[in-house]
């Protein structure tokens, strides 16, 4: 069975392979192990706390095949960006050059630097291994966050982003960041990109350019590139558009990928997911053909699957076999939180 449960301490040597299978761009994951220790600890200290207001939690989630007891991928949630750290975004814009004497009249896009973001909630950290890559894993692995949201409002901001990945090549190398380099900040992508992922971000408020920078300035290949995704993050694009998530001209400062937004109580899975009382019988699930993601309502002890199941709509209850209960760490009686897959 495919599980999905907050990351442990043991899961540490998994965590540092996914972070090297993930490559280039995945700044949320560096292959530092200092860095990724303290992530699992904070992560662990964020599904402990009480909390009635969102703050600098993080929680990490890891999808484990309880078959073999092997991570196979990982996601998460920041519960509100920049508050220990500036959260940087260019914001596209526009401006208008105009002359009524002459008859003419330019718009202008520009790049302006800015904390946007700042005390958003932020969906991160998604990757699932290849070997994974079927039966609607990555679909659950992204959308089981927006139930453990839906479950526990309280510890997330109305306003929710995604920052996608950019285009780059298969070194790393993005268009965007050369013209960057070349005029501005004079140190590798990679560098400045694990810069950012560890934490280290002075360097972007000391070097990167204060002032709106004209998109018309920029190289070629710079400007092709600006909202775009790498071909890789395709398929998490369109995840998220179809949970409601769009575009608001917000781009990644390195390699100028968009950040989608939606609102909290707006996003498909928190307004469509339904609580259900359950019922235990091995006999179930067979006469249903609709698969469901289904999780328990805890917070360090949250668990989800995915499975096909028995609904009691009128009664508000759904039926589930003893494995899945296990699986969930419910009883009979226990609450859980549906989703039509």
């Amino acid at each position: 069975m495919i599980i999905i449960r907050p990351i442990r301490t043991t899961d540490y040597d998994d965590l540092y392979r996914i972070a090297i299978e993930s490559g280039h761009g995945f700044t949320s994951l560096p292959v530092n192990e200092d860095i990724l220790k303290e992530r699992i600890s904070h992560s662990e200290e964020s599904f402990e706390a009480q909390i009635n207001q969102p703050g600098n939690q993080g929680y990490l989630f890891v999808m484990e095949d309880t078959d073999t007891g092997q991570v196979v991928g990982t996601t998460g949630i920041e519960a509100a960006v920049g508050l220990d750290n500036a959260f940087y975004h260019y914001h596209l814009g526009k401006i208008v050059h105009s002359s009524r004497e002459l008859g003419i009249h330019n718009t202008v896009e520009t790049l302006s630097l800015c904390n946007d973001y700042s005390g958003a909630t932020e969906i991160c950290t998604l990757f699932l291994q290849e070997s994974h890559r079927k039966n609607g894993n990555g679909k659950f692995l992204s959308r089981c966050r927006f139930l453990f949201i839906a479950e526990h409002t309280e510890r997330f901001s109305n306003c929710v982003i995604a920052e996608m990945r950019g285009v780059s090549d298969e070194s790393g190398q993005s268009p965007f960041y050369d013209w960057l380099e070349e005029h501005f900040l004079t140190i590798e992508f990679t560098k400045a990109d694990y810069l950012t992922g560890i934490g280290n971000k002075d360097f972007i408020a000391e070097l990167m350019p204060k002032y709106p920078v004209y998109v018309s300035l920029l190289s070629k290949e710079a400007q092709q590139v600006i909202n775009k995704v790498h071909n890789n993050t395709i398929p998490a694009l369109r995840l998220l558009e179809a949970e409601g998530f769009s575009r608001r001209g917000y781009v990644d400062i390195f390699d100028a990928g968009p950040t989608v937004e939606a609102d909290r109580n707006q996003i498909r899975a928190v307004r469509e997911s339904n609580k259900y009382q359950v019922l235990i019988d091995d006999t179930c699930g067979e006469e249903s053909n609709q698969k469901y993601i289904i999780c328990n309502t805890k917070v360090k002890n949250f668990r989800a699957t995915q499975v096909k199941l028995t609904l009691r709509k009128i009664a508000n209850q759904v039926v589930i076999t003893n494995d899945v209960a296990q699986a969930l760490q419910v009883q009979k009686g226990d609450w859980v939180r549906l989703l039509s897959n």
